[in-house]
């Protein structure tokens, strides 16, 4: 017997993702129960049929990114979603072998952000000269090309210094290189089956969030807009860098407003205390490996519904176990994570093995 956690009617399922019937939910293979003496139990499944926002906690080296990318692996296998995985740590590009697109240096278009976003991502306030011309330019111009040629025009009405002063703002945000006309769109990143690989790993903080602020105002006006063939689903590893970065308002109307349109979310992170609040209360699926830090576990406990009891005594305590808590049938869970079918890349280095 198979169970579907996520899902008020949790009834058995195909063994893999792909091997899905069309009429029946879709879900794919999370792991199994973990029987008290360790041996593994009935086979655990999480659903994929709807939308979710979902949260992977877990300290360093405790599996919350293998996790992580056992999901990728389900969404890329499973029929009518997509996985979009925003990846700081360049650790998901064995996805590839799945039939994911990964992109190592990703790109997108100025006009992707707001013009409020730009004095977001440059530092301006809003109401100072600067932070009004560039507001000015991004609502006139879709390229940073462009914006850059808005505020160098002598006819602008702002003063030299003012115009100087946006310039070497709008200049930095150049030199990053994330900018560029024909960056993807929210249809490109759905359009292989099998799910996109943002590799982020070469950015800094800065153009790593413009990117997932892009992305993830992309996906979900695209899914308010229009009918995807596929649902999409965006899996952040890292989560705290983009909640604590400009990334934050877009990935906060994810995890409030995604679910209505079919966006679902999913972040990893070793930090849930530096998450805010609604990260943690919105999460209908949530996956805890071991946690020891005080902050981070009474920031989950002060959001966790009262079904779950003592959060902190029910945590597992060996890698690749999770505590899977499950708003949807009001449920708790000790699973074991399955192997991953692609490599996975984020384990630390060894001198001795380097030696071999």
């Amino acid at each position: 017997m198979t169970h579907v956690l996520g899902r008020r009617d949790s009834g058995g399922t195909a063994e893999s993702a792909a091997d899905q019937d069309p009429e029946t939910p879709v879900s794919g293979r999370l792991g199994a129960y973990r029987a008290r003496d360790g041996s593994h139990g009935a086979a655990v499944h999480v659903d994929l049929d709807g939308p979710h926002a979902g949260l992977v906690v877990g300290k360093r080296g405790y599996g919350k990114s293998y996790t992580l990318g056992v999901l990728a692996e389900e969404l890329a296998r499973a029929p009518g979603v997509a996985p979009v995985v925003a990846d700081p740590m360049g650790i998901f590009g064995s996805l590839a072998g799945l039939g994911a697109d990964v992109v190592a240096d990703p790109r997108v278009s100025a006009d992707a952000l707001a013009p409020r976003a730009w004095c977001d991502l440059l530092g301006l306030d809003a109401a100072s000269a600067a932070g009004a011309l560039v507001w000015q330019a991004a609502g006139a111009r879709s390229s940073l090309a462009g914006m850059r040629a808005f505020v160098a025009d002598a006819d602008t009405k702002a003063d030299r210094a003012t115009r100087r002063a946006a310039d070497n703002h709008l200049a930095l945000a150049e030199s990053w290189g994330v900018f560029a006309p024909e960056g993807p769109t929210a249809s490109d990143l759905l359009n292989p089956p099998e799910g996109t690989v943002l590799d982020l790993s070469g950015l800094d903080g800065a153009p790593a969030n413009a990117v997932l602020r892009a992305v993830a105002g992309g996906l979900y006006d695209h899914c308010v807009g229009a009918r995807p063939a596929r649902l999409p689903w965006l899996l952040v590893d890292e989560a705290h860098a983009f909640f604590d970065g400009i990334a934050a308002p877009a990935l906060r109307t994810v995890l409030t407003r995604g679910r209505q349109p079919g966006l679902s979310f999913v972040g990893a992170t070793q930090r849930p205390s530096a998450l805010p609040a609604v990260a943690v209360s919105q999460a209908d699926l949530l996956l805890a490996h071991r946690l020891t830090s005080r902050a981070d576990l009474d920031a989950l406990a002060a959001a966790r519904p009262s079904y779950l009891g003592s959060f902190e005594e029910r945590l597992p305590d060996a890698p690749g176990e999770v505590l899977l808590v499950d708003d949807a049938t009001e449920s708790v869970h000790a699973v074991r994570v399955r192997e991953r079918e692609t490599p996975h890349e984020g384990g630390s280095p060894s001198a001795t093995r380097r030696m071999e």
